[in-house]
């Protein structure tokens, strides 16, 4: 009989909160995966037990069995080669640094002008996914974050004031200048 080939990503066998291959997987009550590790250490430092990825919330810290279906499937393809996630590219001297990383931080593929922070692919999916950060403005990386913002309004400097000669937010073009 044929065997079929499935192509995967291994993005989809990623933990997001360390960032790496799933070890010791679980899956929580919404459907996402992580190492058993992390969630465990995650979930002891918070008052609250909400999924890392989603942010959906439990009333009451959900108990977490290992999947083994998933732990096959990774155990299988580590065999066949499975190799760290293109994702997980490191930030060198000069790149800018995914603000949410821990640890070694990885190169940010995004900044975000509404949470003032630069993000790696991974870090960046909520903002993508979560209703609430869909309408944040993300522009391309970049370390210099606070001198795009107005030092009175703290909204991003999106005009130019051609009398004053300088970049201002809408609320100064409403409330300073012409």
């Amino acid at each position: 009989m044929a065997e079929a080939q499935l192509f995967v990503s291994q993005d989809e066998f990623t933990c997001s909160v360390c960032l790496d291959t799933l070890t010791d997987p679980v899956t929580i009550p919404c459907g996402h995966n992580f190492c058993l590790k992390c969630l465990t250490n995650y979930w002891d430092q918070s008052q609250e037990f909400f999924c890392p990825q989603c942010r959906e919330n439990f009333s009451t810290r959900p108990a977490l069995r290992r999947n083994a279906l998933l732990n096959e499937v990774i155990k299988k393809l580590k065999k066949t080669g499975l190799s760290s996630p293109l994702s997980k590219i490191y930030a060198s001297p000069g790149d800018v640094e995914c603000d949410a990383c821990a640890g070694k931080k990885f190169r940010a593929v995004k900044s975000c002008l509404t949470c003032l922070a630069s993000f790696c692919q991974p870090h960046l999916q909520p903002h993508y996914e979560i209703a609430a950060w869909k309408g944040h403005k993300l522009v391309g990386p970049d370390r210099n974050l606070k001198e795009k913002l107005c030092m009175k309004h703290q909204k991003s400097l999106e005009m130019f004031c051609r009398t004053d000669k300088t970049c201002i937010c809408l609320m100064c073009g409403m409330t300073e200048h012409n």
